[in-house]
């Protein structure tokens, strides 16, 4: 998918909410353990009640890998179901991997060709020979690790290197890799201070920001300092929509929760 694409899917439906597919077996309604693939029953669920207010669905492989082959196919299954009957919607495989050479070639062709993903979530610590491979992928997106919405973040992220934090060195360096133009950043919500200084150096791109809702972060604050020309924002909420209940009418209310966020945007794409 192209970002002009992403763009006018966010035009159409006033909208730009991403969706974390996080399950935990846990905390799906009960009912759905009795199926055979509960976490693909899941998803698909949500995704069937919420498709038409949200621009993009991002499951964390953590939460597919921990069940092992089971999850693996489990998210197969999600993937392949959002490109068969939502194609207009942008796929983000939350994986953060990051390794060098033919390792990070193979986490590449796993997530972008295999399971045929939009996007996946990279580490840039080891350098630009670790996300390079990524980025080879034509029409295919690598959404960089620059500053987390986690409280960690500040070990690292923002102390000073060479007079500036280290995560705009991060975003200053990326843009001369490679195929640069394939890159969008991931800026926490928690972090709406920085989106200033942040499109100073990433006017262009496309920001994932997580921690919009349990984590606490603004909307609002994050649409006012981080919008650009073309929106240029995917907005996450996992937790708040995909487990507004634990009863049978679990994917009514997902809605519920992803129209109140839905509404929220579009009042404020409508002021602008």
């Amino acid at each position: 998918m192209t970002t002009t694409e992403l763009t006018q899917q966010i035009q159409h439906k006033k909208s730009f909410l991403c969706i974390g597919l996080d399950v935990d077996l846990a905390k799906i309604p009960q009912h759905l353990l009795q199926l055979e693939d509960p976490i693909f029953e899941f998803n698909k669920a949500i995704i069937d009640a919420t498709h038409d207010l949200a621009v993009a669905y991002k499951p964390n492989t953590a939460f597919y890998e921990a069940y092992g082959i089971k999850g693996w196919q489990s998210l197969q299954k999600t993937i392949n179901y959002l490109n068969e009957n939502y194609p207009e919607i942008f796929t983000i495989a939350d994986a953060k991997r990051g390794d060098i050479g033919n390792t990070s070639s193979m986490y590449a062709k796993a997530f972008l060709e295999d399971l045929n993903f939009d996007s996946v979530t990279v580490a840039p610590y080891m350098g630009k020979d670790s996300v390079e491979p990524f980025l080879a992928f034509e029409n295919k997106h690598t959404i960089l690790l620059a500053l987390t919405s986690n409280e960690g973040a500040f070990d690292f992220q923002t102390l000073n290197t060479s007079e500036k934090p280290l995560y705009q060195q991060v975003l200053e360096t990326s843009k001369t890799w490679k195929n640069a133009e394939n890159l969008m950043y991931v800026v926490g919500a928690t972090k709406a201070e920085y989106f200033k200084e942040i499109r100073k150096i990433v006017p262009d791109s496309f920001l994932l920001v997580p921690g919009v809702g349990a984590q606490g972060g603004s909307l609002s604050e994050v649409f006012q300092h981080g919008m650009n020309n073309s929106i240029g924002l995917i907005i996450n909420s996992s937790r708040a929509i995909i487990y507004a209940s634990d009863g049978e009418n679990f994917a009514a209310k997902a809605r519920e929760e992803a129209q109140k966020i839905q509404s929220e945007m579009q009042r404020i794409l409508q002021n602008r």
